[in-house]
């Protein structure tokens, strides 16, 4: 482990060594406390280098765009996964900020071919709260092949045209990738510019973050794969779906198979350079942990002189879509204290999953990446992994359980009772 931590933060040095004790892989823990970097650090040594997919730890290989093993350290970058979900936020928050966007508006005002197949009343708010009944990109639940997932106006213009699994605003249920192209295609029809681009020219560029939606070719030095076992099959999926109560043929059942299809081909393609090339704003982005704690800084308080969003906006962002929802019937059974909880565009704690306390918001990623922040202590973190162990049904990640704690203690958040 290597890194620095300023005097009063060390505690949170040995915390995340202890996380990061089991770990096969690499991380990267950065902390900000009121707009000053506090804790940087992060595991050193050769890191594994992708094949084409997941769970490679030999050379490139061909069409990987990984010339082989390379050192990581704190400049390194990775897949961020589902953390990428709130940096598309922050673009749709920063038009609602300057008055180009009202997020209570329905969808069709600015995408108008958005309003077909029952979507007429649908609101930008219900894309950011995972509201809109849209959680696939197709009705086949063998979901969309790779070079269809790769074309983002094809993608878009696939969601404009589909019916709702559910009557959007009635229901809520994660969209794992549909989420990234329904609120970035609101962003360019707003501001004229692809979601990737821009967070790069509001968002990265004036703050100086190492975040891309989208990976330029000049950075690929700089890129790390991420490691894990092989992804689901389709028959484990169907099995998944089956035991939540859905019948094979009902309408949810084949879009949650649909889902999980689309997300393990993109997953494996974000190890090929055409992957991390492609904006796939719902779990593509690609950066680093301290960028990451960057981000959020600003995002609650002034950086080099630079805040992103205002307190309100930032109330507003946090403030809860979806307690008052069930999930969609039949699923609404499964309901329970510990189910996600999503504010507009960012994930909100859960009991048991204090992270930052109460107040904070932000968004993990699949296999351990998170963002998040807490307002009232001026705090602002980034953890990016390489190896991608974490299952988000299963509660909080255990690798950040040690640092979490640490990280409250050295701010004087109160402990969790």
């Amino acid at each position: 482990m290597e890194g620095t931590v300023r005097p009063g933060w060390e505690a949170v040095r040995d915390a995340f060594g202890q996380g990061q004790a089991r770990d096969h892989g690499h991380a990267q823990l950065a902390v900000h406390h009121h707009g000053r970097r506090v804790v940087d650090l992060w595991t050193a040594g050769p890191a594994a280098t992708g094949s084409g997919g997941m769970g490679a730890t030999g050379s490139g290989g061909p069409g990987t765009g990984v010339p082989g093993p390379r050192p990581f350290g704190p400049d390194s970058v990775g897949v961020l996964m589902s953390v990428s979900k709130a940096l598309v936020a922050v673009c749709a928050h920063l038009l609602a900020e300057r008055g180009a966007l009202d997020l209570d508006a329905p969808v069709a005002r600015y995408w108008p071919e958005f309003a077909a197949a029952g979507k007429a009343d649908t609101t930008v708010a219900d894309l950011l709260a995972h509201r809109a009944g849209l959680p696939a990109f197709t009705a086949d639940p063998g979901g969309a092949p790779l070079p269809a997932l790769l074309d983002g106006g094809a993608r878009v213009r696939a969601l404009a045209e589909m019916q709702p699994v559910w009557q959007p605003g009635s229901a809520f249920l994660y969209h794992a990738l549909t989420y990234g192209h329904l609120v970035g295609e609101v962003v360019r029809r707003v501001s004229g510019r692809s979601v990737g681009r821009f967070f790069a020219d509001q968002v990265a560029g004036p703050l100086g973050l190492d975040l891309w939606i989208g990976l330029p070719r000049r950075e690929e030095h700089r890129f790390v794969p991420q490691s894990a076992g092989p992804p689901p099959t389709a028959e484990r999926i169907a099995a998944a779906v089956s035991g939540l109560g859905l019948g094979p043929d009902h309408p949810l059942a084949t879009s949650l198979r649909a889902s999980s299809a689309e997300l393990a081909r993109v997953t494996r393609a974000l190890d090929r350079r055409e992957g991390r090339a492609a904006e796939i704003p719902g779990a593509g982005a690609i950066g680093n942990a301290r960028s990451l704690a960057r981000l959020y800084a600003a995002l609650i308080g002034p950086v080099d002189g630079v805040r992103l969003l205002s307190s309100r906006t930032v109330d507003l962002a946090r403030t809860p879509h979806t307690d008052h929802l069930p999930q969609p019937a039949p699923l609404h059974r499964l309901d329970g204290p510990d189910r996600a909880r999503f504010g507009l565009g960012f994930e909100l704690p859960r009991p048991g999953e204090p992270l930052l306390g109460d107040g904070s918001f932000g968004h993990a990623g699949a296999g351990g990446r998170l963002g998040t922040a807490h307002p009232e202590s001026g705090l602002a973190v980034g953890y990016v992994c390489t190896a991608m162990s974490w299952d988000p049904s299963a509660g909080p990640d255990p690798r950040w359980v040690p640092w979490t704690a640490a990280v409250r203690e050295a701010a004087g958040i109160p402990a969790v009772a």
